[in-house]
């Protein structure tokens, strides 16, 4: 019996503080962990960063806090760490490599979200394609096309290229090319263009519209129709003033030459 007491002190002396102060590293070092979680997630949310996000670098951060703290708390015991952390280090290796595709993708998705070059519901061509923003995913973003097409874009392919965001201001520019005789007169000719452009009430007054000659082409004179519109508005401002072109040119007998090959009424990007 005083031989089991003797190597219980002798356990206690070696091993207990070791053990005490294993356990108190563990337990500082997870409420630390659970608290540099709470703010991380609290800073996101401030930022309205979408709530997958938000959970996902919350969650890897108290992982990889914790994973800290159990390694500290197993070298306090006095064991060698280095095989372990080593044992670490390769399987995040092997899974880094194995999902390089996919992190590759969820990098892009989180820039996407924090800088917000668009947002749903923005008329968009990236990637390739064109379409109304539907959602944007960790891994994808989904576009819906004019003609109700689901597109379903991997976001370095949107991150990689240039992005245009055709909805992203409140404002538009429309703007026509308009080609007439060589025979017809060019103050009348903008006359009637201008007259178009103060008849429609869609037309914003600030910046002023624009009518100008743009070139003499090779069988037309061809004029310049610009105006402001509410971005909402700008194409049926556009299909609305493309025909009244035509029917106010017809009233006043000015000529489009035809057939046109070098020049007619067109919407320019």
């Amino acid at each position: 019996m005083e031989e089991v007491l003797e190597n219980l002190k002798l356990w206690v002396t070696q091993w207990g503080l070791k053990v005490v102060a294993a356990l108190v590293i563990l337990v500082v070092g997870a409420w630390i962990a659970k608290t540099i979680k709470r703010i991380i997630s609290k800073l996101l949310h401030r930022k309205n960063v979408e709530e997958t996000i938000v959970s996902f670098i919350s969650n890897l951060a108290y992982i990889g806090l914790m994973a800290f703290v159990v390694v500290a708390a197993i070298n306090k015991l006095g064991y060698d760490t280095t095989s372990f952390a080593a044992v670490i280090a390769a399987a995040g290796l092997a899974v880094g490599l194995a999902l390089q595709g996919s992190l590759s993708n969820f990098a892009a998705g989180f820039l996407l979200i924090i800088f917000r070059p668009f947002k749903k519901g923005d008329f968009i061509e990236g990637g390739g394609s064109a379409g109304i923003v539907e959602e944007i995913h960790i891994f994808t973003t989904i576009l819906n096309t004019p003609d109700n097409k689901k597109i379903i874009i991997p976001n370095t392919k949107l991150t990689g290229d240039n992005i245009v965001n055709y909805t992203a201001h409140k404002t538009r520019r429309l703007e026509i090319i308009a080609g007439v005789s060589y025979g017809d007169d060019i103050d009348k000719v903008k006359s009637v263009l201008k007259g178009i452009a103060e008849s429609d009430e869609r037309v914003l007054d600030d910046p002023a519209p624009q009518i100008a000659v743009k070139e003499m082409a090779e069988s037309s004179v061809n004029f310049i129709f610009r105006v402001w519109v509410k971005t909402e508005d700008y194409w049926s401002v556009f299909f609305d003033c493309t025909e009244a072109i035509k029917k106010r040119f017809d009233e006043e007998n000015i000529t489009i030459p035809f057939p046109q090959r070098d020049v007619h009424l067109y919407q320019t990007k």
